[in-house]
């Protein structure tokens, strides 16, 4: 069944009893498997380094558990306005100098409102000039904002489904696993990239996690771009509060990245972003994540409101790792029209 994976066409059709047999499988067997199937698709020992910046923090009214923006939390996370574009672009600018090759730009809303589409629109158009891949994450879109993004020359957009179907309402219930998808469907019609992936350690079991990954990978087209992230617990936040003191409060290195291998092995061609939990990450962790498929990371040293692993560490790490930058590529663009539903 899994042999020649590497190989093999790229699928939609995952069952969920399939993916549970690659977490079942031994973990060097995963990995290695995880690895091929890397290698046939990808360059091996290049990463793509990204930037994320909170362009507009906190006041956010989700009750997303795990965040520290969201009103419901009680972490300290001051609500500030939109920033200025240009205060934006000089922050893209200081990334691309360092050797970022794609800006992420996230807002603590809900949804954006039409008066701030201009701004946003000449925030992607600025980074875009600077020859860099941009990526947004503003919340939910209508079919308007998600063609005004895609005429500025949007290349990504994130919208993580963050968990399982089953798990999500333990977690959110200011909007529902099918409004997420509603977003994408949108933003996939529009012709921009897809980015979405999710969170593990927060106290799921490994079926929630299965089912988080069937989900992605059994969507009409594949996220252009995977992000997965463990969970950084927030005192003041819903999750922080009740894992924090908790052997739950960081996922087991090994189920971290056999979920990485799993995403790798199920959408081939997707970039695999290790993201948020990095700075709690060893080395040796992220080496083998690295070897079982993930190829982009956040860079810097702050993620939205998280701490993060930094430049100086990252370059050091890759210097030991033998691993080098990605060279920054014109993302493919994604198809305005997809067959069916464009999400499980």
């Amino acid at each position: 069944m899994f042999a020649n994976a590497s190989t093999s066409p790229v699928r939609n059709d995952w069952t969920r009893d399939e993916i549970a047999a690659l977490f079942d499988l031994p973990f060097t067997e995963l990995v290695f498997e995880a690895a091929q199937v890397h290698r046939a698709h990808h360059r091996a020992g290049e990463v793509q380094l990204c930037t994320l910046l909170s362009i507009k923090t906190g006041g956010c009214p989700e009750d997303c558990g795990y965040c520290s923006q969201s009103v419901k939390a009680d972490s300290g996370v001051e609500a500030t306005k939109l920033m200025d574009v240009q205060a934006v672009l000089q922050s893209a600018a200081q990334a691309r100098d360092n050797g970022s090759k794609r800006f992420c730009m996230g807002a603590a809303w809900r949804n954006p409102k039409d008066r701030d589409m201009p701004a946003i629109i000449a925030m992607v158009k600025g980074v875009r000039e600077m020859g860099m891949e941009t990526c947004m994450t503003l919340g939910m879109l209508t079919e308007g904002q998600a063609a005004q993004l895609a005429d500025a020359g949007l290349d990504y957009y994130n919208h993580n489904i963050d968990t399982s179907p089953e798990r999500y309402g333990e977690v959110i219930t200011t909007r529902t696993f099918g409004e997420r998808l509603d977003t994408l469907d949108r933003v996939r019609a529009a012709g921009i990239n897809v980015c979405s992936g999710g969170i593990v350690g927060m106290g799921e079991t490994r079926a929630d996690r299965v089912g988080f990954v069937h989900a992605l990978a059994t969507m009409a087209h594949h996220p252009e771009s995977v992000p997965v992230n463990a969970l950084v617990p927030i005192k003041g936040t819903v999750l922080g509060d009740m894992l924090a003191d908790t052997p739950l409060a960081r996922i087991d290195d090994i189920e971290f990245v056999r979920t990485v291998a799993v995403a790798r092995i199920t959408m081939p061609l997707s970039m695999v972003r290790l993201s948020a939990g990095r700075e709690a990450m060893s080395e040796a962790t992220q080496s083998l994540c690295f070897l079982a498929g993930a190829n982009s990371i956040f860079t810097g040293d702050k993620l939205l409101t998280a701490a993060n692993a930094g430049d100086d560490a990252d370059a050091a790490m890759f210097a030991r790792l033998g691993l080098k930058p990605m060279e920054g590529e014109e993302p493919l663009r994604a198809a305005k029209t997809c067959a069916g539903a464009c999400a499980a």
